[in-house]
């Protein structure tokens, strides 16, 4: 042992006196203000309001979706939409999907720390039909009632993991919504001039096909503003069983739900479906709750600004060059959704 350290272990040792006590005391005191004070100034309040609506008795990843938005301080969340998917689907081939949908969606809630449990209710449990006008539900009557509030300046967004069946109602019925909302859709098929070198996929997409009829609602005869996700682009969300065994496991009783749902579409698969799985609803958060802070946007997902194209009876994209501006997403910011996502579930679960 040095003198120097020597000195310094003696110096350690002797009584502290008042004085100096005061001065540790000041000195730990204002350390903590200011530890406080970065808390608060950290501490998101609402910039936008946000529908959510998705498919949660089928595909987990809009489970995951809806946990990581639920935990998303800077999103307030008026309902939660449980909506259908295809008749007969593998993965709820039942006649009551959208109650389904909405049940899950409840069970995710008591998994999670006390905190915002907006209203979910069940959409319609049928796509449209191309010829007729459908009942306004209740579902589309809440959409065109959160899209009418005048109490409030924050925007709204429509962030939609499945079909578009409620949103296509709520605009049949009343059209004036179509200009004070923005749909964020994980959806459509890819746009041929945005994949270099890519080969185009021929078949129809999952989402899309869900009620296509909803969908060409949208694209042709509506003015809502379009932010798509099309399936090659949310298909980058690819994760590893590894990784979300690591992530998920701090996350207590949430954590456990979320991955006994990825086990649900194992087991009713019945396939080896390797060692990854795609979170393809997750941009929903990174395109709403995770925008910049100053000027916000999703500056960190790429994307382009075009025409809103037609959409033919097969789902194919036909260009108007007279459309509506659209955004149509290249890439999501995997690595602010993912990290993002495991830190506020490591929170929020009880």
């Amino acid at each position: 042992m040095n003198d120097s350290l020597a000195g310094m272990l003696e110096a350690a040792q002797r009584p502290v006196s008042r004085s100096r006590r005061q001065f540790l005391h000041a000195t730990c005191g204002a350390a903590a203000v200011g530890v406080l004070g970065t808390a608060r100034a950290l501490s998101a309040s609402p910039r936008q309001r946000v529908i959510v609506d998705n498919d949660f008795s089928g595909d987990p990843d809009g489970l995951f979706q809806l946990a990581h938005h639920l935990a998303s301080p800077s999103v307030e969340i008026p309902f939660v939409i449980g909506s259908h998917i295809h008749v007969n689907d593998f993965l709820d081939p039942t006649a009551a999907q959208p109650e389904n949908a909405a049940a899950r969606a409840r069970e995710l809630y008591a998994t999670m720390k006390p905190g915002p449990r907006p209203p979910v209710v069940a959409g319609r449990n049928a796509a449209l039909s191309a010829d007729a006008m459908p009942e306004l539900n209740e579902a589309a009557g809440r959409i065109i009632g959160e899209a009418l509030r005048t109490d409030t300046a924050l925007p709204l967004y429509y962030a939609a993991g499945a079909g578009l069946t409620d949103l296509a109602v709520a605009l049949m019925h009343e059209p004036r919504i179509g200009r004070k909302l923005t749909l964020v859709w994980i959806g459509g098929m890819e746009h041929a001039d945005l994949l270099p070198g890519v080969p185009q996929r021929r078949d129809a997409e999952y989402n899309l096909t869900i009620d296509l009829a909803a969908a060409r609602w949208i694209f042709n005869r509506s003015d809502v503003e379009v932010w798509q996700v099309p399936r090659n682009v949310y298909r980058q969300l690819n994760i590893g069983y590894a990784e979300l065994d690591e992530g998920l496991r701090p996350a207590g009783k949430l954590g456990a739900f979320l991955i006994r749902q990825l086990e649900r579409v194992s087991r009713r698969m019945g396939a080896n479906f390797g060692e990854t799985y795609i979170l393809g609803d997750s941009p929903l958060v990174t395109l709403t709750a995770l925008q910049s802070a100053f000027d916000p946007d999703t500056s960190s997902s790429d994307y382009v600004v075009r025409p809103t194209p037609r959409l033919a009876a097969d789902g194919h994209y036909e260009v108007h060059a007279g459309g509506r501006p659209m955004r149509v997403y290249r890439t999501i910011d995997t690595r602010l959704t993912f990290a993002d996502m495991f830190a506020k579930f490591a929170r929020s679960g009880l």
